[in-house]
């Protein structure tokens, strides 16, 4: 059998929830509390089961342990949520998508801006793509609990992904017929969620440049997942995505964009996301193609009854392509044996596979997964430290007891 994972501690809202009922202050059934205190209101508004998910109040990580291994791609009801403030609620009979800025073959003022409605966007072609998507910081409790280098921010530990089926238009078809002055080199994406206010600071709406490289290579306006409309929380009616890049790129409930012929900047690209403390130059870059990850389909600490083969599966991804192959060790990374593939990614989908764990002994032991992507880029053991604990790649140190 598999023990249910520890996971990690009760956030905020449950504590205050649990407080509240012991005080006599909610006048409701114990199954009622549970079920508010899962729903994610105010900052997220899909239920949040906790056999689906760890709350962290504005965020929620997918538990790996509710992951089906005959399930390819990440549902939305079950896909990780980052917020950086709440939800928003956006008119979509009212939505417009604002384009403006001196890199328009037709230069415009934010006044005088072009406005596409949502059923503009929809009546463009169609593009659907599946990609892996993630959160900049998915694994960063690792590196406090693994590495004795605690970062701060939301403690991840490895579900903070997906694998989605995207439905939406190319932003490169967008652009070409608004026209693009051959000298416009980024794209500033701007939401439409609540400015953000940390320490005292108003930083304004969650907004992040990207070059217009990109933008012309692979992006997509997007208004589905999976066949269905974008949930509010995964950011109806549209946001942006950039393929295989880092999860604050791709901008929920996008509210404008602005076409410049120079660099521009942002919080996101200067102040977050990108590499600074530890041994990282004071010039590091922003952040933009996603590391390569593994993580087992297991509870943490898991128990696993003994047997002459003790099956063991995961999923390993990459932002720069596809899984050229995956390595498990059973014995605390000793030694190592190659994984078979069950499912194959393609581009910036994941690869899922399986690997038989012959005559274990019982007792606990560590297990790990080690991948290697179609660049060449393989996990390494140690993720260098850096202070907003990004892109932790490393080996993970699973620990199983078998029984």
């Amino acid at each position: 059998m598999i023990s249910p994972s520890p996971g990690p501690r009760p956030s905020r809202r449950s504590l205050l929830a649990g407080a509240a009922a012991g005080a006599g202050l909610l006048a409701l059934p114990a199954e009622a509390l549970t079920q508010r205190a899962s729903a994610g209101a105010p900052y997220i508004r899909k239920p949040l089961p906790p056999s689906w998910f760890y709350d962290y109040g504005s965020n929620a990580e997918m538990r790996w342990d509710s992951v089906s291994t005959q399930q390819y791609l990440t549902p939305q009801p079950r896909l990780f949520v980052r917020n950086h403030t709440a939800t928003p609620t956006v008119d979509v009979s009212t939505y417009r998508l604002r384009i403006f800025g001196d890199g328009l073959a037709t230069p415009r003022s934010s006044d005088a801006a072009v406005t596409l409605s949502y059923g503009d966007l929809r009546s463009l072609p169609v593009t659907r793509r599946t990609t892996v998507h993630e959160c900049t910081g998915n694994g960063r409790s690792f590196f406090g609990t693994q590495q004795g280098t605690p970062a701060s921010g939301t403690q991840w530990t490895l579900g903070a992904v997906g694998a989605v089926a995207w439905q939406g238009v190319r932003l490169g078809t967008v652009l070409e017929r608004i026209g693009l002055d051959p000298r416009a080199v980024s794209i500033m994406a701007t939401g439409l969620d609540d400015p953000y206010v940390s320490g005292g600071v108003d930083y304004g709406r969650v907004r992040r440049p990207f070059p217009v490289t990109k933008a012309l290579e692979d992006a997509l306006l997007v208004w589905g997942a999976d066949g269905e409309d974008l949930l509010p929380d995964h950011g109806y009616p549209i946001r942006l995505l950039l393929p295989g890049w880092v999860g604050i790129g791709s901008i929920k409930w996008l509210g404008s964009l602005e076409v410049s012929t120079a660099e521009q900047t942002s919080p996101w690209n200067t102040k977050w996301y990108r590499m600074t403390g530890g041994g990282y130059p004071a010039d590091s870059p922003p952040l933009t193609v996603n590391p390569v990850r593994s993580a087992l389909e297991l509870g943490w600490g898991a128990t696993l009854v003994r047997r002459a083969v003790v099956p063991l599966t995961g999923r390993s991804w990459s932002g720069a392509g596809p899984i050229a192959r995956v390595d498990v060790s059973t014995d605390g990374g000793a030694t190592w044996d190659r994984a078979r593939v069950v499912r194959g990614g393609h581009r910036e989908a994941w690869t899922q596979w399986a690997y038989d764990w012959r005559l274990p002994s019982r007792g606990d032991h560590v297990v790990m997964a080690r991948a290697t992507d179609v660049a060449g880029r393989q996990q390494p053991l140690v993720s260098p430290y850096n202070d907003g604990g990004y892109f932790f790649d490393a080996v993970v140190r699973h620990p199983v007891t078998v029984a």
